[in-house]
């Protein structure tokens, strides 16, 4: 996530409006949306135009259950004018934490803005694609859409005059196919091979990324065998969400249509690192960077210090949405770069909040960033969360302890527990109950959105739980 001044390490270009035109536009703003266009509601006129001189005869209508899976349906050509003046009706009673069979008639309503056409054909055919927010039968906001939390939060620092940019580090593996982990590659951190699978699949998708808009700033692989991470440029937070969600579907898309799988499964390899989703943080006011201070220590601001005090303080509560698999948990443990203790530091990459030196004392470039969360989350919720726990320590003038930049992996239990340094969740089960009492929580989710992920989640344990693995044939089966 580099300076909002920065040029662009990639090429944009644009479906719906000029490529030399989108280009020149994004390098004006380092690679960030302008804040004309996110806010620029295209009219339905435009739609129709861009639908019919691309010869698009099909349009998907995506939106978000609260696990953070892609759902959708098509319309064709002919019905996509009633849908973008009434939205699309669909029953809500079988997505997942979504509404209950006696009140299940909810509304799709199109976000204009979100408008793309599909680099690639389905069936033969062109298709576009709209990001929809879910409404009730009386046309309020559906309380259980996880883009509807978001804009609340959005909303709330827009109140205050400030803009919350995110940048996640997605990362992801390839497999041959869906039925076993089996890798493509044996190769390793930033290991680069012109006419290996990967590096050709990962170029795709890039181009791809760079066809529907969405701004990439480099891409590579990563330390496990077939793992790998293409980086987004940094984006205000609610952009950037919608913009997690595309990625995966073009990652997943480019993959399928190559004949391999791409899986965001946290830890899919025994003995390997598992897949994570760094996100950096930063607040800005009138183009000012809030958590920056020039004689500030560590030129952090005491905004950005009371920030990272309130992640840290809510960590636990919110680990359940920003790691909510059971297997999030086999990602989450010592000796695969993952973070396990709540600390903070600097150079420190054990630590849990990571104050990044790439470019220490510019002000554009100052951030923090979390490295907890994993790339099966839902990134409205987990966005949404991460923001509201570092605005109630601005609120309430947390005070942020001393860095530790010593291997905390590496610390004995004994001095861990002299310097007070917790840990994270080591489970599903314990991330429920921490969750489950967190009334920070319960306010940024709303009721229904946070019963029903501790009902989900308490499922999901219960079914791991009375599960016999291979691991305990293999190990009890003779011993006892």
């Amino acid at each position: 996530m580099d300076a909002v001044a920065d040029e662009m390490k990639a090429e944009t270009g644009a479906d719906v409006m000029p490529k030399e035109t989108h280009k020149v536009e994004l390098k004006k703003t380092g690679g960030v949306i302008p804040e004309s266009e996110r806010k620029a509601n295209r009219s339905k006129e435009d739609i129709l135009r861009m639908i019919d001189d691309n010869g698009v005869h099909y349009i998907r209508l995506f939106f978000t259950d609260i696990l953070g899976r892609l759902k959708g349906m098509s319309i064709t050509r002919s019905e996509i004018e009633a849908v973008l003046d009434e939205g699309q009706g669909f029953d809500g009673s079988s997505i997942e934490g979504f509404v209950r069979i006696e009140e299940s008639d909810l509304m799709a309503i199109p976000d204009r803005r979100t408008f793309r056409i599909l680099p690639w054909e389905v069936g033969g055919e062109k298709v576009a694609m709209m990001i929809c927010d879910i409404q009730k039968t009386d046309g309020t906001p559906y309380e259980g859409d996880p883009r509807h939390i978001l804009s609340r939060v959005v909303q709330k620092l827009e109140a205050k005059g400030w803009t919350a940019y995110l940048g996640p580090e997605i990362e992801y593996f390839y497999f041959a196919n869906n039925e076993k982990a089996t890798p493509i590659d044996r190769d390793g951190y930033f290991d680069f091979g012109p006419m290996d699978t990967g590096t050709q699949l990962r170029k795709r998708t890039v181009n791809s990324l760079v066809e529907l808009r969405i701004p990439v700033e480099c891409s590579h692989h990563e330390v496990a065998h077939s793992q790998q991470e293409i980086d987004l440029k940094y984006q205000e937070a609610f952009v950037m969400a919608d913009f997690a969600q595309l990625y995966k579907h073009t990652v997943k898309e480019i993959a399928q249509q190559n004949g391999h799988y791409a899986t965001f499964m946290p830890k899919p390899i025994f003995g390997q690192n598992g897949s994570g989703m760094h996100t950096h943080v930063s607040l800005f006011e009138d183009g000012r960077n809030l958590f920056f201070e020039k004689e500030g220590e560590y030129h952090l601001s005491p905004m950005a210090k009371h920030f990272i005090a309130g992640i840290l303080t809510h960590i636990k509560s919110i680990t359940l949405v920003l790691n909510q698999w059971v297997n999030s948990y086999k990602r989450l443990v010592p000796g695969y770069e993952a973070p396990v203790y709540i600390s903070w530091g600097r150079r420190n990459r054990s630590s849990l909040v990571r104050v990044p030196m790439y470019r220490s004392g510019k002000e554009k470039a100052t951030r923090v960033e979390l490295r907890s969360p994993d790339p099966a989350c839902n990134p409205y919720l987990a966005f949404a969360l991460i923001i509201e726990a570092g605005l109630d320590g601005i609120e309430n003038k947390m005070k942020l302890a001393d860095p530790i930049e010593e291997n905390i992996f590496k610390m004995s239990f004994e001095k861990r527990r002299k310097m007070n340094i917790e840990s994270l969740p080591g489970s599903l089960e314990t991330a429920i109950v921490e969750f489950e009492r967190s009334d920070l929580c319960k306010r940024v989710l709303g009721d229904h959105i946070f019963a029903k992920l501790i009902e989900n989640k308490r499922l999901e344990w219960d079914e791991y739980r009375v599960h016999v693995s291979a691991f305990e044939s293999d190990k009890y089966l003779k011993m006892l």
